[in-house]
């Protein structure tokens, strides 16, 4: 079925909350808003931007709703969603009857409800079905703080299930010109409420497991050091005290990694059409691994693209001020024409967040050749960076600056 897709602008700042309800103070809006939770009603997606990148949303309990989520992104059904509330008393629709939520996430849903934050709770299938959670016993929900994710969920009244709104396996869409690039025709509204502030998706918490510690299934825009100061100060009295664990980095999980309880843990993602490769720069190489000259691994990319007849359009994505920018400046190569996205400072990785999807669609977009990533610091926001810039990169080069 094909739609004539319109973008609705919106003005966050119009929107206020009063008691879980929204107060809007736009006609534009507001109208905008009527229109989509209609469509939402009518089993159809719509496109609406959150805090942390835009979403593409159907009625979390209507299986034909959230069934056409994966046919319009090219989703794999066994990739699961998250459902996203407005409010606790809509957060009590979507769990079982009688489940007592725990203090840890009662503590971490105080502070970080609403935001980018989801956690995985038990999962009845005679309310949830089955195709959002993958045939999984956890269901992944969160509580976005964007005025217009908020108020659309609340108008609708309904939890809305949503992952990003782009192809399946493309870079996450921070702007509503990405969805409308991408997914024109496919769907019939997309709201336009600016640019994401956070740029990356959300954090990903599994806190059911026994030992009672927090596993992070997916870094995001809650960072690892945001939790445990959570812990430290609102939950140091329990005995043991949780632990925040990582995904891949603490512990691993093939069995989960095989069937996954959340998004972004199976496939591929992030990948624009033209190849990436990440440039590591500061981590140590295995044994035996020796750096390459970034001198030789550009003149190998240029001579790669000699049938080219012109210079090789090679995309940047590196912090200003890093290791890798004045070593690209010193260097004169005829056959190499630079396009760069810069990702902000070193010293502040919520910058390269924000920047980054919007960076690999950019250059996309600029029709460059290739991409080069240089890595970041795997702290605070970067650790988060680093996992979809890993995911994106079709190869690894260690590189000597």
């Amino acid at each position: 079925m094909a739609f004539s897709t319109q973008v609705l602008k919106c003005d966050p700042a119009s929107v206020s909350f009063e008691s879980d309800k929204p107060v809007v103070a736009s006609k534009e809006t507001l109208e905008a808003l009527e229109r989509a939770s209609k469509d939402l009603h009518a089993l159809q997606t719509v496109a609406f931007p959150t805090e942390t990148v835009y979403g593409l949303g159907a009625v979390a309990l209507e299986p034909d709703a959230v069934s056409r989520i994966f046919s319009t992104k090219g989703r794999p059904p066994d990739n699961p969603l998250i459902v996203h509330v407005s409010s606790r008393e809509m957060l009590r629709r979507v769990l079982p009857a009688g489940y007592t939520i725990s203090r840890t996430y009662e503590a971490l849903m105080k502070r970080f409800w609403p935001g980018p934050l989801t956690l995985l709770f038990p999962t009845d299938p005679s309310i949830v079905p089955p195709i959002i959670t993958a045939n999984q016993a956890t269901v992944a929900v969160r509580m976005p703080s964007h005025p217009i994710a908020r108020a659309l969920i609340a108008l609708a009244d309904a939890p809305v299930a949503a992952p990003s709104a782009n192809s399946s396996g493309k870079p996450s869409p921070t702007k509503a010109a990405h969805v409308y690039n991408d997914l024109q025709g496919k769907l019939g509204i997309i709201l336009d409420g600016g640019a994401c502030g956070v740029g990356l998706e959300s954090t990903v918490v599994d806190g059911l497991q026994d030992d009672g510690n927090l596993r992070v299934l997916r870094p995001g825009g809650v960072t690892v050091e945001d939790l445990e100061r959570i812990i430290r100060e609102e939950l140091a009295d329990l005995d043991p005290t949780p632990k925040v664990l990582v995904h891949r980095r603490d512990y691993s999980d093939e069995a989960m990694e095989q069937a996954p309880t959340t998004p972004g843990m199976k496939y591929r993602h992030y990948s624009p059409s033209v190849p990436v490769t990440l440039l590591l720069t500061q981590s140590t190489p295995p044994s035996g691994t020796q750096r390459i000259p970034l001198k030789t691994f550009l003149e190998s990319l240029a001579a790669d693209t000699l049938g080219l007849g012109r210079p090789l359009r090679l995309g940047v994505l590196s912090p200003f001020d890093s290791l890798l920018a004045p070593a690209i400046s010193s260097l004169a190569i005829s056959d190499v024409e630079w396009i760069v996205h810069p990702l902000g400072p070193v010293a502040e990785p919520a910058v390269s967040a924000h920047r980054l999807f919007d960076g690999l669609l950019s250059l996309d977009s600029a029709k460059v050749d290739h991409i080069i990533i240089e890595e970041i610091q795997e702290e605070r926001e970067g650790l988060a960076v680093m996992n979809r810039v890993k995911k994106a990169a079709g190869d690894s080069v260690w590189i000597e600056v």
